[in-house]
Parts: structure tokens; C-alpha cells; sequence
């Protein structure tokens, strides 16, 4: 684990010094765990594509700012640094649509790209929320996703999204009354994820 650690400061500061091999390093190592992310707000398998590429020019860009001293969690850091980056780029895409929800089947590739270390029933399972976090409203999707999966509060929602606060808690009471439907419905194992 230490040489994975070192491995990993040595690949984010030659990313800093725009070294070509570590950008490319960077970008396939962490690419499956950027589609899933942006695939909770982008449902279409190119757009998706494209909204991770464009996350990742800006983490290029900006990686001079990510500071992670002589922290042993650099991997974390960098992941939660990747998640906000990748989400944020996700809410722009949106916005640039108004919001507008994305049409389209999930392709398969997406599951396979980003679910490989996954068994067979966290697949099917993470398969069948996603399913049903697509079916919710663009203004309760977002605000769940961003809530209960990304973690933001609600003020920062309310920030990122231009709505009020009681807006946003307004927004997840409803997305989670229609997914607990759901989990009521077809898979009572899930209720502890979500809650």
C-alpha cells in the first residue's frame, strides 16, 4: 500500500507539471469511477463521455490547487476533489440544458466500466436504483443525487443550483418518498443504503 501511495503523489505531481504519461495515468485509472459519478446526472452514454472529458480537462487545469501535504489519504482526497469536480461539470451540462432531463437507455458498457469491482448482485442491484433515480423529476434527481450520494448539504445545493434551501429539503423529501416506493416495492435490502 505505502508504494501505491507514493506512486500516486508522483503521478499528481507530474500531472502538476503537465506530464503527458501521468495526465494519461491519471485520466484511465480514475475514468470508470468518473463515469459512474456523472452517469447519476447525465444519462446518455456520450453525453456522459464528453461531461467526464470536460471534468477532466478542468482537474488538468486546476491540479496546481489540489494540496494533499503529507496526508496517507491522498487517494481519498483526490477522489472527493474528482467527485466535486466531475459533479459540478455534470450540474453545468444541466444547466446549459435548463435542466432538462436526459433521455436515453443506460448502455451496458457503462455498467461494465464502472461496476467491474462490483459482484453480480451490488451490479444488479446499483443497475436497478439507477433505474429508478432516472424515472425521478430533474429537480428531485439532482437534489437527491447531490444529498444522498455526493454528500453535499443543502445550503450547497441551494448554491450550486440557484434555488433556496427549503427549496432543496423540499426536493429530497420527495425524491426519497418516490424511491422508498420503489424499495418498498421490489427490494427491501436497500433501505439501509439509502437512509
Amino acid at each position: 500500500m505505502p508504494g501505491d501511495i507514493e506512486k500516486l503523489k508522483t503521478v499528481i505531481s507530474g500531472c502538476m507539471q503537465n506530464v503527458h504519461e501521468d495526465q494519461k495515468y491519471l485520466y484511465e485509472h480514475y475514468y470508470a469511477y468518473s463515469l459512474k459519478i456523472v452517469f447519476r446526472y447525465i444519462y446518455r452514454y456520450d453525453r456522459a463521455v464528453d461531461v467526464v472529458n470536460d471534468g477532466f480537462v478542468k482537474l488538468f487545469k486546476n491540479i496546481t490547487r489540489f494540496e494533499f501535504g503529507q496526508s496517507g489519504n491522498v487517494e481519498m482526497m483526490l477522489m472527493g476533489w474528482m467527485r466535486t469536480i466531475m459533479v459540478n461539470t455534470a450540474i453545468d451540462q444541466l444547466r446549459k440544458n435548463s435542466l432538462i432531463p436526459e433521455i436515453g437507455a443506460i448502455g451496458e458498457n457503462v455498467y461494465l466500466e464502472a461496476d467491474a469491482s462490483q459482484s453480480p448482485e451490488q451490479s444488479l442491484l446499483y443497475k436497478e436504483i439507477i433505474n429508478e433515480i432516472k424515472k425521478l423529476p430533474p429537480s428531485y434527481r439532482i437534489v437527491f443525487n447531490m444529498y444522498v450520494v455526493d454528500g453535499f448539504t443543502h445550503q450547497e445545493i441551494a448554491e450550486h443550483l440557484g434555488i433556496s434551501v427549503g427549496a432543496s429539503k423540499s426536493n429530497l423529501f420527495k425524491a426519497r418518498a418516490l424511491m422508498q416506493k420503489f424499495i418498498k416495492k421490489n427490494n427491501e435490502q436497500v433501505v439501509t443504503w439509502m437512509m
